[in-house]
């Protein structure tokens, strides 16, 4: 099995410009003495949205790699794959996140709940895990409900994993399931069960994503009771210990992060956790440099201070059609928003002080920087323009790209 290193980022990089400039965050890492792994995802939709193709990841992240002389490790993340969509990636990557979200609660025949059921006396009753102080009490309905939310999703799973297989054989890729997608968070006894399915449907996943509790906003922090965040993101490390040992599954198996960008009060206690379990972690930061590409943009003056207002004027205008297919993930008070006459008097630094995410500047407003999250197609329909002007002020681009991932993800999490 090729095999997933201990601490490893999601990086996105749309338009393919800023490999260099996030690898550079990742070398700051290790001349620290941190080894965390880059793993560069993009999905079927943003492919879609941005007219690139999957082969393009793999090129750009392998030129950065060699340009920078990079020794580590490095992947490439076919991002919320499904079987309709897998095929494109096989050929340029070694990580497949497998959503099988849309899945969850369609119904499975009866026959292959009493099945599971059978098979798995040890998750009815009284389930105690180390590391959980109360031990879990279930009985046979309640087990039987969860296995039927589920069981359909992760039959999905398998089917797609197999298929990953059968292309690229069984020791040429790695497998993370995602199931965060969705409405309703998943507890530590779901995320067990989950766990005894996944096995049983022949899915040896490296890393598992489930729905914490709590809003996973696109590139703001998190919003919920940190409390409960650290009992659950503490109980769910202890779960997949135990589902490691009591299933066979991979022994390197860990929590992935989905939409873990600029989520900062969840970085203390995501270290903690890691720090006292010795555990591993994927936490996924995707479309946050595209963010600080307009940050470099706007601080660059001139035409890219100019597209990068364009691009705002026009998201404003066009909000309700941009923010649609983010609704469940965004939170953006319109009232919050100036108007775009407003903020074509802005300076450069103004622009860029309301987008960057330092919680507590004066200039921050985590309003327009959800709206540009979620806009990034007008820069693709921008076309070589705006790659012109990435390439054009590339330095000042690539600063921005990189301190934002060393500073303000990769030293919280795991430098201090």
């Amino acid at each position: 099995m090729l095999l997933l290193e201990k601490f490893t980022i999601g990086v996105g990089d749309r338009f393919a410009h800023q490999a260099k400039a996030q690898l550079k965050a990742f070398q700051l890492a290790a001349a620290q003495g941190v080894a965390v792994v880059p793993v560069w995802n993009k999905s079927n939709r943003e492919h879609t949205f941005i007219g690139s193709h999957p082969q393009s990841v793999f090129d750009a992240a392998q030129a950065a790699v060699e340009a920078l002389n990079w020794t580590g490790g490095w992947h490439v993340d076919a991002d919320h794959i499904r079987m309709e969509t897998v095929d494109k990636f096989l050929p340029c990557s070694d990580f497949f996140t497998i959503d099988v979200a849309d899945s969850i609660g369609k119904p499975p025949e009866d026959r292959y709940v009493e099945r599971f059921l059978a098979k798995h006396p040890e998750l009815i009753g009284t389930v105690t895990i180390a590391g959980i102080a109360e031990p879990f009490q279930t009985d046979a309905t309640s087990v039987a409900a969860i296995a039927r939310k589920y069981l359909s999703a992760t039959w999905e799973a398998g089917q797609i994993f197999q298929h990953i297989k059968r292309s690229k054989g069984a020791k040429q890729f790695i497998a993370e399931v995602s199931m965060d997608e969705t409405d309703t968070p998943q507890t530590p006894p779901e995320l067990l069960i989950i766990l005894a399915l996944l096995a049983d449907a022949g899915v040896y996943a490296q890393t598992i994503a489930p729905k914490f509790t709590g809003r996973f906003n696109k590139g703001v922090d998190y919003v919920g009771d940190l409390a409960q965040f650290e009992r659950e993101f503490n109980d769910d490390l202890a779960v997949i210990a135990h589902a490691v040992k009591a299933y066979g599954l991979p022994k390197n198996l860990k929590l992935s992060v989905h939409s873990g960008s600029d989520k900062f009060s969840l970085y203390p206690i995501i270290r903690r956790a890691l720090q006292r379990t010795g555990a591993g972690v994927h936490l996924k930061t995707a479309g946050t440099t595209w963010l600080e590409e307009l940050i470099g943009l706007a601080e660059a003056g001139g035409d890219g201070l100019a597209l990068a207002k364009e691009i705002y004027a026009y998201a404003l205008a066009h909000v309700d059609e941009l923010c649609a297919p983010y609704a469940s993930v965004i939170d953006i008070d319109r009232t919050k928003l100036p108007s775009a006459d407003v903020v074509n008097t802005w300076t450069g630094p103004q622009l860029a002080s309301a987008i960057r995410h330092i919680p507590g500047h004066p200039g921050f407003n985590a309003h327009i920087r959800q709206l540009l999250h979620v806009s990034f197609k007008l820069a693709a329909k921008a076309g070589t323009h705006y790659t012109d002007l990435l390439k054009a002020n590339e330095a000042i681009v690539a600063k921005n790209v990189t301190e934002n991932l060393y500073d303000r993800h990769l030293k919280p999490l795991f430098i201090g």
